[in-house]
């Protein structure tokens, strides 16, 4: 089993795209929370807030302002920031974290049969602890990347109702990460 799965406790991920959005998801019932917004300035707070809070965060690697999506900037975060691990769409990310005792999670635009062929291959070659496909409104491929994969699945994106959520989860999806706080 993976260990990201043992983390999950409420199925659906506060994905956080504004600070203001923050409060909401550390009042809400999820216990993790993509944190997809900030800077080096003020990322360290955040994180910390949400860690008081009893919650899990992963902070996507391209989005935080100031800290290069790259070795050294994953190092910064490993040992200054320390997130519960990570999200980035770059295979060389996902090793580098895991190496700094990082989770993390390689998410992956299915956007075609390519993408998915592709999307498995990145998957392979750096072994995340789960994988976030997006969009998430596709219920046949998220059914079709769990049985590609072992790895937990993460839906993600264009996600707006409850019922599209359910559907995910229905089709094999670990968890659904939804930027909407009225989902959470």
């Amino acid at each position: 089993m993976y260990p990201i799965v043992d983390l999950v406790e409420h199925q659906t991920i506060a994905a956080i795209q504004n600070e203001s959005d923050l409060e909401l998801a550390l009042n809400s019932q999820v216990n993790i929370i993509f944190l997809m917004v900030g800077s080096i300035m003020n990322v360290k707070p955040m994180v910390d807030r949400i860690k008081d809070a009893g919650k899990h965060v992963f902070l996507h690697m391209e989005f935080i302002e100031g800290i290069a999506a790259d070795r050294s900037g994953v190092a910064y975060v490993a040992q200054h920031i320390k997130p519960t691990g990570i999200i980035s769409t770059r295979i060389h990310l996902i090793r580098f974290a895991k190496e700094m005792k990082l989770m993390a999670i390689l998410r992956t635009f299915l956007i075609d049969h390519n993408a998915v062929t592709k999307g498995i291959k990145a998957v392979e070659q750096c072994q995340p602890d789960a994988v976030e496909v997006m969009p998430g409104l596709l219920p046949k491929v998220i059914r079709r990347m769990t049985d590609l994969t072992p790895l937990p699945i993460i839906a993600g994106g264009l996600i707006g109702t409850k019922q599209e959520i359910m559907d995910a989860l229905e089709a094999g999806a670990l968890a659904v990460s939804c930027g909407r706080s009225d989902l959470w």
